[in-house]
């Protein structure tokens, strides 16, 4: 999908309260900017990075500027987790994502106590779909998540739950990190999200990683990496 544009160059001074984020443009002028990520942010979030921002100029906006990419190792990493499921959407209604060519897509559906982001309907089979946003990578394996997720934790469960109701169930963890090889949960963060991923898996629920091409004018789907669970 198309980012927005013009983005503004940066260099960020500091992240603070969860949604700002203080920016000193190349003039010297520093703006804060909002963050549309709740997560840690771990290993982006770091004082000194090169950003891209954009500017709001509805009068309604408490703060003109939100911060849409961070270059981490030489390569641009999309933070802006609003973004996360359009660019899903955009690539299963292209048929980018090959194992759901050609199926009828819901978003934001109701199960038990949970929204799941996609529901996936193609002849007698009925898919519940949950992604995740991934911006943590150690070692060239990309890891989720960056901090204790309870309402992670709560989706496996609902997920596994849906598999044995007949569902398919996919958890899809959309890889930020362009060096990226492989995918592994982050047990040293949450080891009980990655104890019920590995339990969600050998119940029959299918993990996916796939990683984006992310650039300063858009983000999109690329391939396919191995989900690694040993």
């Amino acid at each position: 999908m198309q980012l927005p544009a013009p983005l503004i160059e940066g260099r960020l001074l500091k992240r603070y309260k969860r949604f700002f984020a203080d920016i000193e443009l190349d003039d010297g002028t520093v703006v804060t900017a909002h963050t549309p990520n709740t997560g840690s942010m771990l290993q982006c979030a770091v004082p000194g990075y090169p950003v891209l921002i954009s500017a709001n100029d509805d009068p309604r906006r408490k703060l003109k500027y939100t911060l849409e990419l961070i270059r981490v190792n030489e390569h641009w990493v999309d933070t802006h987790t609003q973004r996360t499921n359009r660019i899903v959407e955009e690539a299963l209604r292209a048929n980018e994502i090959a194992e759901f060519r050609g199926y009828r897509l819901q978003r934001e559906f109701r199960y038990g106590a949970s929204r799941i982001d996609f529901y996936l309907e193609k002849a007698a089979e009925k898919v519940l779909l949950e992604v995740k946003n991934v911006t943590l990578c150690e070692n060239s394996v990309a890891r989720f998540p960056d901090a204790v997720t309870t309402r992670g934790q709560k989706h496996l469960l609902e997920l596994q739950a849906a598999v044995g109701r007949g569902y398919s169930g996919v958890i899809f963890f959309l890889i930020q990190r362009a060096e990226a090889a492989s995918f592994s949960p982050a047990d040293e963060i949450d080891p009980e999200y990655g104890r019920l991923l590995r339990e969600a898996v050998a119940a029959g629920v299918l993990p996916l990683a796939y990683k984006t091409l992310v650039n300063p004018h858009e983000n999109r789907i690329g391939r396919r990496i191995p989900v690694v669970l040993d």
